[in-house]
């Protein structure tokens, strides 16, 4: 027997093709739909609109792309040799630089450095330190972007044996017992080390003694036997030009190409939101690749002179008298910078690896002073720097170098028997020929051409008189004849 169905009502069969109908003008209506696109880079903006934005993102790169070709120049070895190591690896200078040493500008002849470059995306590196008897040490902790994350040594740790764990972005794991974790936003991390040397032959063995146990090693090895691998020399690196010059020699396309793809395991911070969504509307997207040719040509004009408005940025900050006092340059708002991208470039440029203020404070004397003059600092009685470890006061030639002269001394401070008068003050006197036999013990000679003047106040006091709270500054630099 078979079924029949029952017939259907003129309302339902008007309600099922009405169905029918809205459904075949759905369908027709996707299928001509094309689909949305996302706003194309440039979009909106004139040249000089455009020019801004790249100005900006310039600034806010400058370190990032400084801290990776100074990695390349300074990890380019297969052994550690001249203060080079291939990567996780320490580099240790052994020696001051000597009056003939063109090496570096304004060389350090308070402390020996141990440096080290650190890839975290392999997992962590425990940072192992010996104990130093009281001798003064910093290893200054920085990100890729320059900022400084942690600083174990005498100030923040004591000097006892330590082992710290640095870690990655995005790292989960557990950290071993009686171990400080540093947690770091980027992959790339740079350890700057200073260990406090009097550059006596018996004191440079003293700290040799202890750089050879500063140690690197991966996490997952901690504890077990461990040989770091041999590094690669890559001869496509330039070891001969200044960092600083092949950084200003990129063009902007060069630059921000760069700097995009360095981004992929150095992200930005959450802070940064504001200026990533700006370096979007040109382009510039964190792990993307840029090119400067796929912007409207109007744009590209305008993105493309960022590197020199930039540059010109850079050197106006450098020109500025905030924070000068007594003709010294205080420098106190270093090591960290929020969103201040001007400044945290300024430092990259003129002073890349900053201390933090509670560490060491470099005030830079202002303008240039002559070798035809007599001149003088004067210290009142209990005036000399307030400082926790040591203070100095070093003389640089016209071109940053250390001066050769009869006394072979570049320095005077913490560590020289200085002569001081009958009311308790303390003269220095800064000029080419003898003070006299009497006055020698503060002489700090100098050439008989243009010099400058660096303080360095290593560890400062925190209660008054103190630098960092403007209670205490260096005295005027004055010309006695």
């Amino acid at each position: 027997m078979t079924h029949k169905e029952e017939p259907m009502s003129a309302r339902a069969v008007l309600r099922k093709a009405a169905a029918l109908l809205l459904s075949v003008l759905l369908l027709a209506a996707c299928a001509g739909k094309k689909p949305a696109k996302e706003p194309t880079a440039g979009a909106g903006l004139d040249p000089e609109q455009a020019r801004a934005i790249a100005v900006e993102a310039y600034l806010y790169g400058f370190p990032l792309v400084t801290m990776e070709m100074t990695r390349r120049v300074l990890t380019n070895a297969a052994e550690p040799a001249r203060g080079r190591a291939p990567m996780n690896r320490f580099a240790h200078v052994r020696m001051f630089m000597p009056p003939q040493g063109k090496d570096v500008i304004r060389p350090n002849t308070d402390t020996l450095y141990s440096t080290a470059w650190l890839d975290l995306a392999a997992g962590p590196v425990v940072l192992s330190l010996p104990d130093t008897k009281g001798r003064y040490y910093l290893m200054q902790v920085m990100s890729a972007w320059t900022e400084v994350l942690a600083a174990p040594g005498s100030r923040v740790s004591g000097t006892q044996a330590q082992n710290w764990v640095l870690t990655g972005p995005g790292w989960k794991g557990t950290i071993p017992p009686n171990m400080k974790e540093i947690r770091s936003p980027t992959n790339l991390v740079w350890i700057l080390g200073r260990t406090y040397c009097t550059g006596t032959a018996e004191d440079y063995a003293l700290v040799h003694a202890l750089q050879d146990q500063y140690r690197l090693v991966p996490l997952s090895t901690w504890g077990k036997p461990y040989t770091p691998a041999a590094g690669t020399v890559d001869p496509k690196v330039d070891m001969q030009t200044p960092v600083r010059d092949q950084v200003t020699a990129l063009s902007a396309a060069e630059f921000f190409r760069l700097m995009v793809r360095i981004m992929r395991d150095n992200p930005a911070l959450p802070e940064d939101a504001p200026m990533l969504a700006k370096m979007a509307r040109i382009g510039l997207v964190p792990g993307q690749d840029f090119e400067l040719s796929r912007l409207p040509l109007a744009v590209a004009g305008g993105v493309a002179g960022a590197a020199r408005l930039g540059l010109a940025r850079i050197a106006a900050r450098a020109t500025s008298t905030t924070g000068v006092v007594n003709g010294w340059a205080m420098n106190l708002d270093l090591g960290t910078y929020g969103t201040d991208y001007e400044r945290r470039a300024y430092v990259a440029y003129a002073a890349l690896g900053a201390n933090l203020p509670q560490d060491a404070v470099y005030p830079l004397s202002q303008g240039w002073y002559s070798g035809e003059g007599h001149y003088v600092l004067r210290f009142p009685k209990d005036g000399l720097p307030p400082v926790n470890a040591f203070w100095s006061l070093t003389l640089y030639d016209g071109d940053g170098y250390l001066v050769e002269n009869p006394l072979n001394r570049s320095s005077l401070g913490t560590r020289d028997a200085l002569k001081p008068g009958e009311d308790g003050s303390v003269t220095i006197y800064v000029q080419h020929e003898s003070p006299g036999p009497d006055k020698e013990a503060n002489w700090l000679p100098a050439p008989q051409g243009t010099f400058t003047l660096t303080f360095r106040l290593y560890w400062p006091k925190t209660a008054p008189p103190s630098i960092l709270d403007s209670t205490w500054a260096p005295p005027e630099i004055e010309l006695a004849k």
